[in-house]
């Protein structure tokens, strides 16, 4: 078999859509992937909804990205939400937004899009190799693919294309095995990091038997800085959720720096101090806490559990300082979950590594998309955006490497 133009080291969707384009474009493309079938990340995260990017404004969109924007902003302005929209409705996906501003396939799931996809690569002539493990390069500068079987493949393109993920969820595909191979190259990585995980938190007994797996609905988190609309979930050993994902990368180098961090949570966003202190002044005689909280202040259960948290007696009973307390309820955060358990990666290789075109600038001819990149974003469709973006920026820069070098 003839050798590739294109080798392509990773099934996920910066690797596919990378293909997608440089086959269309008339190019002999083989992906080479470590796991028995393509795009498992992928498929796991449609499972509750696939979130393929946001209906925001692109300035606002692009902010999300935090000092990554300089550096991913070209490619996703080449690129934005409503290519990736028109993209995956030519395979059939009938995307719409939702009520969050969200941006979904009709299905709501990764496998009919994945399995159109696949028929679209596979009619362009892209070669699927799965069971092969990229493990660096050999003497001659052939790329080296272990086999399951403990043999060793080589091939020899004219360019390549890492898009190997981060290290999150590695049972997946992404386990960041890639990092020694091209630190060994002298290429320099920023500490592969979970992003988007949940927090630990020391909750008292009552709050771990009772209220685990119990959701906090319409609240807003604030740190930093920072304040954050949205959900969270109470889980035994702490908080997870959309809402705390959207300030992980804070509280995360919080934690690194002091230990601990203090999350703040409004547990009635919608309401002012004020209009809750005039509530809370109506209390009848006899009534529980837990009752009057309910009633007029609109907390749930979970809601005056978390509000009970920390405290070393009773509720305040004065109107004016339980709802300050209501508008911004403590918790003390302890730690992260592991980069196994986390939704995506911070950190990776760094920006000045690699050139517009997302080749890299000591290995000219490896080009690098998605998640090895360092950059980070919350959920909510930001992702799988920078995701698809640089897959196709890289894919643009690899065509004009070919093209000029004939």
């Amino acid at each position: 078999m003839s050798e590739p133009d294109i080798a392509i080291i990773g099934a996920g969707p910066a690797g596919l859509i990378a293909a997608e384009r440089l086959a269309g474009a008339g190019h002999r493309v083989a992906i080479y992937e470590r796991m028995a079938s393509p795009a498992r990340k992928f498929l796991l995260a449609g499972r509750g909804g696939l979130n393929l990017t946001h209906s925001e404004p692109l300035d606002a969109l692009l902010d999300r990205y935090g000092t990554a924007r300089a550096w991913l902003e070209p490619a996703i302005r080449a690129f934005p939400p409503q290519a990736l929209r028109d993209w995956a409705d030519g395979l059939g996906a009938e995307s719409f937004t939702g009520s969050s501003g969200r941006i979904f396939p009709r299905a709501m799931k990764a496998s009919p899009l994945l399995r159109a996809w696949l028929a679209r690569l596979d009619g362009l002539g892209v070669a699927l190799h799965a069971g092969r493990l990229w493990r660096g390069w050999d003497e001659s500068g052939a790329l080296r693919l272990a086999l399951r079987d403990g043999s060793i493949e080589t091939v020899n393109p004219r360019a390549t294309l890492l898009a190997l993920g981060g290290a999150s969820w590695p049972r997946l595909g992404g386990d960041g095995s890639w990092v020694e191979l091209l630190q060994q190259k002298g290429v320099a990585i920023a500490p592969l990091r979970p992003a988007n995980a949940g927090f630990s938190v020391a909750w008292s007994a009552l709050m771990r038997e009772r209220f685990a797996g119990q959701p906090l609905k319409r609240i807003a988190l604030s740190f930093a800085g920072q304040r954050v609309l949205g959900e969270a979930m109470i889980d035994a050993g702490g908080i997870e959720g959309g809402a705390i994902y959207a300030l992980s990368g804070p509280l995360r180098e919080a934690l690194a720096s002091d230990g601990e961090a203090t999350l703040t949570i409004d547990l009635r966003p919608d309401l002012s101090e004020a209009d809750l202190a005039s509530r809370l002044a109506k209390r009848r005689q006899g009534e529980t806490v837990s009752n009057h909280l309910r009633k007029a202040a609109g907390l749930s259960p979970v809601a005056t559990a978390v509000l009970r948290e920390g405290t070393d007696g009773p509720l305040p009973a004065e109107p004016n300082v339980l709802a300050q307390r209501i508008k911004a309820a403590p918790v003390r955060l302890t730690g992260m979950a592991s980069i196994t358990r986390a939704i995506s990666t911070a950190g990776g290789i760094r920006t000045e590594e690699v050139d517009d075109d997302f080749m890299l600038k000591r290995l000219p001819g490896t080009f690098i998309a998605g998640e090895m990149l360092d950059w980070e974003a919350p959920t909510g469709g930001y992702l799988l955006q920078a995701c698809f973006a640089t897959g196709v920026a890289a894919a643009e820069g690899i065509g004009r490497r070919l093209s000029s070098t004939f």
